[in-house]
């Protein structure tokens, strides 16, 4: 599982804060570069979740333009030659 960039920016946050209120040199140093480690993470993460809500959108459209493909075969296929050709509105009235 990876982390969000959500997650990776409150981490650097943590990391920056405690560098700046560390006491000991050795402290910092290591809050630093826990910071820059979670930046680094934070941009891939973000890279990530952008490339997943991009295939997401793709597989909408594609799912829509099989819907439609299917409608139209079984609206073509069908032995009724009118069917399909009603307005939808027409068929309230019998509800």
């Amino acid at each position: 599982m990876y982390p969000s960039a959500d997650l990776c920016r409150v981490q650097e946050a943590f990391q920056r804060r405690r560098a700046e209120t560390a006491a000991l040199d050795n402290v910092r140093t290591i809050a630093h570069k826990a910071a820059a480690a979670w930046r680094a993470e934070g941009l891939f993460a973000e890279c990530r979740e952008q490339r997943q809500a991009q295939g997401r959108v793709i597989r909408a459209d594609q799912l829509e333009k099989e819907r439609a493909a299917d409608e139209r075969l079984d609206v073509a296929s069908s032995e009724n030659p009118d069917r399909g050709r009603s307005a939808p509105a027409a068929a309230s009235h019998l509800a």
